[in-house]
């Protein structure tokens, strides 16, 4: 049975995208991993998510396919995962995709490819050949804030239209809020949408209507208060929470500036062994960067504390 079957069908609220830890030698340290786990869902997160920060690019395909097999094991139903299963290819997006589905995970996402600019019928011939390869939802990352051209609004629609309801947005392209707005206007509501900044985004996405979103591993705490206190209306606890959060994310201007923030603090509070990067890496934290993390980090873990 897979952890799908025991949950209803939709994906909604917080879902954190793993980390990925390293041995020494590179290889995937799963001890830590499942630490990690572990501790994700001990503050709250309702599923887990193999993405981008996750280094996806940079693990080999039978990597990514343990990977997400590992998630759906140890996770012993605590929460729904999903698995990015975007390829260079329609062919391997496919392969990835029977091979996510086999392993039990709850749903996919997918990038475009990044190594060709394909007109935007080939790309919605990409989205519909993973489709039409699972049952499972399909959640259309489109990831140019890192890579890429933004996607339009037009085409998202069209295939939310002709694909029904197995589909999900994540939008990163910029600006990210107002392009969020127009996709549920011209989808008349019905596009389901996943906010993926980090959280910097989270209040206004929420307000414009988010299912759910799918920030780092780093501050699941944070993360699972603002969620809980942005559906409790709590505007003192929204605006404190948020602010700091907002503060320590803005500082993020990559993935690789991602990478490395969270790792340091997933080493600063005892998940992470080391901070590791699968290289070549764009970006390495200085020491008076660290310094400021770490104030804006102290902030935030008093804003996020449970109220009495």
């Amino acid at each position: 049975m897979t952890s799908s079957e025991n949950n209803t069908n939709q994906l909604t609220g917080v879902f954190s995208v793993i980390q990925m830890p390293y041995h020494d030698d590179e290889t995937i340290d799963y001890d830590t991993l499942a630490h990690e786990v572990d501790w994700l869902y001990r503050h709250g997160v309702d599923g887990l998510v193999v993405a981008m920060v996750s280094e996806v690019l940079r693990l080999t395909e039978q990597e990514r396919r343990e990977v997400a097999a590992f998630l759906v094991q140890h996770g012993q139903n605590r929460g729904r995962v999903i698995t990015s299963v975007g390829a260079e290819s329609s062919y391997q997006a496919c392969e990835l995709t029977r091979a996510a589905e086999a392993a039990g995970v709850d749903a996919l996402m997918a990038v475009p490819p990044i190594a060709i600019a394909a007109d935007e019928s080939e790309i919605r011939r990409y989205y519909e050949r993973i489709v039409h390869a699972t049952k499972l939802p399909v959640i259309v990352q489109d990831a140019s804030g890192y890579v890429g051209k933004p996607m339009s609004i037009t085409m998202q629609a069209q295939l939310l239209n002709d694909l029904g309801s197995q589909i999900y947005f994540k939008p990163e392209a910029v600006p990210i809020c107002p392009r969020l707005t127009a996709l549920l206007e011209t989808t008349d509501g019905q596009a389901r949408i996943f906010e993926g900044t980090g959280g910097i985004s989270l209040v206004d996405s929420y307000r414009r209507g988010i299912v759910g979103t799918m920030p780092g591993a780093e501050m699941p705490w944070a993360i699972r208060a603002l969620w809980d206190a942005l559906e409790a209306n709590d505007k003192p606890r929204i605006n404190n929470i948020s602010l700091p959060l907002a503060a320590l994310v803005s500082m993020q201007k990559s993935l690789d500036t991602f990478l490395a923030f969270e790792k340091y603090l997933l080493v600063k509070q005892g998940v992470f062994q080391n901070t590791i990067i699968r290289g070549p890496v764009g970006y390495q934290i200085e020491k008076q960067t660290c310094v400021e993390i770490d104030r804006i980090f102290d902030l935030l873990q008093q804003a996020a504390k449970p109220t009495a």
